[in-house]
């Protein structure tokens, strides 16, 4: 037995890990429901056996673990949770145990917590007023919040969400991994919408350099999910056929770019990324479509039973270890702090969504077709979040509305100094600046300031119309029909 003595303990290190596995993966070839009425119809013919004083327990004791390290299952499943509760009650009748684990909380090992790597801001930090102008942001700064936002979406993930996604091959009815597909897929955009937002090839050129240091430092942070999403937005065909712009980048930073596209490359099934990601220690993030693909093909590889009546515990034991390697990352501790200003700055920043059309359609205002420049040869670009091809998950109005009134906090908190509700027109526009929609501000409260209820009037209008939510600001504002005889954004 794996189980040393009559308290429950584990006798060694490998029966504790035999242990965990059979009770995270057991699912993967049989029902929980399952699992959980064999160990209910196996405790009576133990309980009456020459050996019960040995194996009585070994149910007891595999429920008690079963509960103490894998609670969702049993929050998920109320069938399961009363099969364990029949268990219990035959226990109880054989005089062996007075409580059910559900109702006996000091059986259980404690939860979990929940990973959050915010860290509150030192003294000298909460005096000093941040900056959240897009210009201003330093790359290293705005490569650790994106991190800080990427680690908490990963930290989310769960063995659960892990088998649901291999199991159905899809992302639906998944939150976590949905909004893992989401941060990818809005930073993506995010970069690609930066760029093509400005006017000339220079602030363009200007643009694609940052996000390029913006990507050397994710890659020094071992960051490498947020690091395919930035490099997959510069590598976008909306942005590589901008030759205006790309004319006017250092060799330094092609040079840079080609060195990312090759360490992110799906040739040979990503060996330069798995090489230098298995060198990797302490805090990283790993690109979860790859590991995923990792499931997926030895789910399918492997048959679930080597005999009619014999689990192929070789399966389980390769599933269980690569789950484990991705849980077991949820402990690193992140080499940053966070603020929570920037945060909300780079949540309703990503929260923007554009069709390719739109994309495309905004990168031929800023740089129309010229037939006679033939496009050049461009790497082959990282696809980004092709895990999750297919879904669209989209923020609603409430979660728009939330991160609008929480940004909006954070503008006022920043800039302004008089606490009476207005900010000057020159903050607001560099502050607006950050986004890629532009609209016309009604004649304000007070000259050469604006309110706070203007500025979030003007973002909830932004943001309804790029995530296609479809406000009605007919009580808000006056529109007027205009024709236009030139492409006009």
């Amino acid at each position: 037995s794996v189980f040393a003595d009559s308290e429950g303990k584990l006798s060694s290190p490998k029966g504790s890990q035999l242990v965990h596995m059979t009770l995270m993966m057991h699912s993967w070839v049989v029902p929980s429901q399952m699992f959980a009425h064999k160990l209910l119809t196996l405790y009576p013919q133990l309980s009456h056996s020459r050996t019960s004083s040995k194996h009585t327990f070994l149910s007891r004791c595999a429920a008690r673990q079963w509960i103490s390290q894998f609670p969702a299952v049993f929050e998920a499943n109320t069938l399961l949770e009363q099969t364990i509760e029949d268990l219990w009650a035959l226990v109880r009748s054989e005089g062996e145990e007075t409580n059910s684990p559900f109702t006996d909380t000091s059986c259980l090992l404690p939860r979990s917590p929940h990973v959050n790597v915010y860290r509150a801001p030192s003294p000298s930090m909460k005096k000093r007023k941040v900056s959240l102008i897009f210009d201003h942001m330093e790359p290293d700064e705005m490569a650790e919040h994106l991190s800080y936002l990427e680690f908490k979406n990963f930290c989310s993930i769960s063995f659960l969400d892990y088998r649901s996604y291999v199991v159905q091959g899809s992302v639906r009815e998944n939150p976590a991994l949905e909004r893992s597909v989401m941060m990818c897929n809005g930073v993506s955009q995010w970069v690609q919408l930066m760029i093509l937002s400005r006017h000339t090839a220079q602030q363009r050129a200007q643009v694609f350099t940052k996000f390029i240091h913006v990507a050397q430092k994710l890659r020094a942070l071992q960051n490498f999910n947020t690091l395919m999403a930035v490099t997959g937005g510069l590598c976008h065909s909306s942005i590589s056929r901008l030759k205006d712009t790309f004319n006017l980048l250092p060799p330094d930073i092609t040079k840079a770019l080609s060195e990312l596209t090759e360490l992110l490359s799906s040739h040979s099934n990503y060996i330069n990324y798995r090489r230098v990601y298995n060198e990797c220690g302490g805090f990283k993030v790993p690109i979860l479509g790859v590991h995923l693909k990792d499931l997926i093909s030895l789910n399918e590889a492997l048959p679930d039973y080597i005999s009619e009546d014999k689990i192929n515990l070789s399966k389980l034991q390769h599933l269980y270890s690569n789950i484990s390697d991705l849980l077991a990352i949820h402990s690193c501790t992140p080499p940053f702090e966070a603020n929570k200003d920037l945060l909300h700055l780079l949540t309703l920043s990503l929260d923007l969504y554009y069709t390719e059309d739109e994309i495309y359609e905004l990168s031929y205002t800023k740089e129309p077709k010229n037939p006679k420049i033939q496009p050049a040869a461009q790497d082959k670009p990282p696809v980004v979040a092709e895990w999750g091809s297919g879904v669209t998950p989209r923020h609603d109005p409430d979660t728009i509305s939330k991160h609008v009134n929480q940004m909006v906090d954070s503008i006022m908190k920043n800039y302004d100094q008089s606490q009476d509700g207005y900010i000057s027109l020159q903050d607001f526009e560099e502050i607006a600046a950050n986004f890629p929609f532009s609209f016309c501000i009604r004649k304000t409260d007070r000259d050469g300031q604006i309110s706070r209820e203007e500025i979030t009037s003007y973002f909830i209008r932004g943001m309804s119309i790029c995530a296609k939510l479809g406000y009605n600001f007919n009580d808000a504002h006056n529109f007027h029909e205009t024709t236009y005889k030139r492409p006009t954004f």
